[in-house]
């Protein structure tokens, strides 16, 4: 995944009417025949005690033409924070640096992008409370919506903070927020969600930003969130119906081969119902039929096949639904779903740079796949692979990987152990991951992919930028991403 950058936004969305646009999407946009959608999965325990609470007929309302409420809600909403009687400026939070120090010093941010960091870094150090609550108002306005959500809501709170700190991140940068959205709303197809649903979700995100906002929340902030919803709703609600157009919601793909690697690592073999078009080095997000509306992102771990299967690396973790039933239950003729693929760490084939290649665990998957990849468009272009793991027994396909070096003499494998002894296995490096690939440059003119646990990418890209790798010829999925799916 990826976090493109361009020039920045207007504060309103293209059409829009007024400032409450938002609560009646464009219909000449919108599908005729909407299918369904909602990107983040799962989510927390804490959000569903909020709904059960429930919240009264006179409760604040943010949004004058928003749709009737469910009756019969007796119980209180959670205090309002108090406001200082002499509030001063809210100082600047590490989300606002992060931000500002993300964009070029000569773009000036726009006012309601301003507007809208100060909320966000207002609500930061209490997001957990924010989001309990949007939920809360959202199931109980709204009680029709909790068939889209999974039983468990413990990752949902999580995956929309990140989303909206993200969103915030790109609000006057009009080429990557459309690209972020246009994912988001391409994907939420495959959960239900319909256009009518987007006020809703509206409504409830306002209410809960009016809630806990308390310092920096005003008429012109809710009227800056209203431009930026309407915006991104219509975005997403546009990206669903064009792809509608020329792909499912999800495809179903049945189980034609289970390997267990290792105790908790299974190399999963799927064959779609119609074919799946995709890119090696790209992911997809997989329900299994033990845990319905609960999806997870894994990698494609082959380049496109001509007989159309397609290979997972799934390594079980403590609590992982998806990944513990893909590993321990999944067994062929079981029918899993697929998710539309994602993701931009793919091969740029219009040039000759080597690739120098970072996977660490089961990140070897998509590794493999671009190895594969180069493999098939015939060009001899030097590929480096460093495959990095704590120990020997976790090097799980390092004779896959050995099988395709020997078979191509323009590709290196270094398994590198972190921890252990390294003579069980053929020229293994001891040490860590990012200082191999510092001994082993320069590597100045090679594309650089990075995968595996978040805080590996971290180090990598620090790495490679640190041995004079340009940052843009790094590829790797989004961290919040990753964070975000947990497995």
């Amino acid at each position: 995944m990826d976090a493109p950058t361009t020039e920045s936004a207007g504060n309103g969305a293209d059409g829009d009417s007024g400032a409450w646009g938002w609560f009646t999407p464009s219909p000449a946009k919108s599908p005729e025949k909407p299918t369904d959608s909602t990107e983040p999965v799962e989510s927390s325990g804490t959000a569903e005690s909020a709904a059960e609470q429930a919240v009264p007929p006179t409760a604040p309302r943010t949004t004058p033409q928003a749709a009737p409420r469910a009756a019969g809600r007796t119980a209180t909403l959670p205090p309002r924070r108090e406001v200082p009687a002499a509030a001063g400026p809210v100082p600047e939070s590490a989300l606002e640096a992060s931000v500002r120090t993300q964009r070029p010093a000569a773009a000036e941010a726009s006012a309601d992008a301003l507007l809208i960091r100060r909320t966000m870094a207002e609500i930061e150090p209490v997001a957990e409370q924010v989001t309990s609550y949007f939920y809360a108002l959202l199931f109980v306005r709204y009680p029709d919506l909790r068939q889209l959500f999974p039983v468990s809501m413990d990752e949902q709170r999580d995956r929309l903070f990140k989303a909206l700190l993200t969103a915030a991140q790109r609000v006057d940068d009009d080429a990557s927020l459309t690209e972020f959205l246009a994912h988001l709303g391409r994907g939420h197809r495959k959960y239900g969600t319909l256009p009518e649903h987007y006020p809703a979700v509206g409504e409830c995100l306002l209410g809960a930003l009016a809630r806990y906002a308390t310092l920096s929340w005003d008429g012109e902030a809710e009227a800056a969130w209203i431009r930026a919803y309407t915006k991104i709703s219509q975005i997403m609600i546009d990206a669903a119906a064009e792809d509608e157009a020329t792909a499912p919601a999800w495809w179903d793909a049945e189980v034609v081969a289970h390997e267990l690697r290792t105790s908790d690592i299974a190399i999963v073999t799927v064959r779609p119902d119609q074919p799946y078009p995709f890119l090696a080095g790209q992911y997809t997000s997989v329900e299994t039929p033990w845990w319905p509306r609960v999806w997870r992102h894994y990698s494609f771990a082959c380049a496109p096949r001509s007989d159309g299967l397609l290979s997972f690396h799934v390594k079980a973790v403590p609590a992982g639904w998806v990944s513990g039933a893909l590993v321990h239950r999944a067994r062929p003729g079981d029918v899993i779903r697929l998710g539309p693929p994602g993701g931009s760490m793919t091969v740029d084939h219009t040039t000759d740079n080597g690739l120098l290649c970072l996977g660490g665990g089961t990140g070897i998957a998509p590794i493999k796949a671009l190895v594969e990849d180069v493999a098939e468009h015939g060009r001899r272009r030097p590929v480096e692979v460093f495959y990095g793991a704590r120990s020997d027994h976790d090097l799980y396909d390092i004779d896959t990987m050995l099988r395709l070096e020997h078979a191509h003499p323009w590709l290196s494998v270094r398994p590198v152990i972190s921890s252990g002894p390294t003579g069980g296995v053929y020229r293994s490096i001891s040490g860590r991951l990012p200082d191999a690939v510092r001994e082993y440059g320069p590597w100045g003119e090679y594309d650089a992919y990075v995968s595996g646990p978040p805080g590996m990418i971290r180090s990598g890209v620090d790495a490679l930028v640190g041995v004079g790798v340009p940052s843009d010829r790094i590829r790797h999925d989004a961290v919040e991403e990753l964070v975000a799916a947990g497995e």
